[in-house]
């Protein structure tokens, strides 16, 4: 297993959350929260090393609050582990709260799991710096 970079001190991504992603309760539809996701644990792959990867599995994925429109949201990635081709990337999302003062709450966490691949689409080395 590879040494990863340590965690960023700022979010891999942030997202205004709109009107066009809601879903009939109001809130925005968890899809396109798990797009963001997608992207952000893209971003920290990216950053350890792969160049071209494909996701293969979204686990352990717990909806704790609902996102609503107007949330400046926060995707915070971190990588858990390296392997010779797969990188498994935590995602945190936070947004704030107006009522607890503007603090931030975790609403949403994943896993995620990449594959490194070559133009040929089959696995390769995850590079190390």
């Amino acid at each position: 297993m590879s040494q990863s970079l340590p965690p960023w001190n700022e979010p891999a991504i942030r997202v205004l959350m709109m009107p066009r992603d809601t879903n009939a309760h109001g809130t925005i539809f968890g899809g396109v929260i798990l797009s963001y996701i997608d992207q952000a644990g893209a971003i920290e792959a990216r950053r350890q090393g792969c160049a071209l990867m494909v996701t293969v599995t979204m686990d352990k994925v717990v909806f704790h609050e609902p996102v609503q429109v107007g949330d400046l949201v926060s995707f915070w990635a971190e990588t858990i582990r390296i392997g010779r081709t797969s990188i498994t990337v935590k995602v945190v999302v936070k947004a704030p709260r107006p009522d607890m003062a503007g603090q931030e709450i975790t609403v949403t966490e994943a896993q995620v799991v990449y594959v490194n691949v070559g133009t040929d689409r089959r696995p390769i080395p995850i590079p190390r710096r």
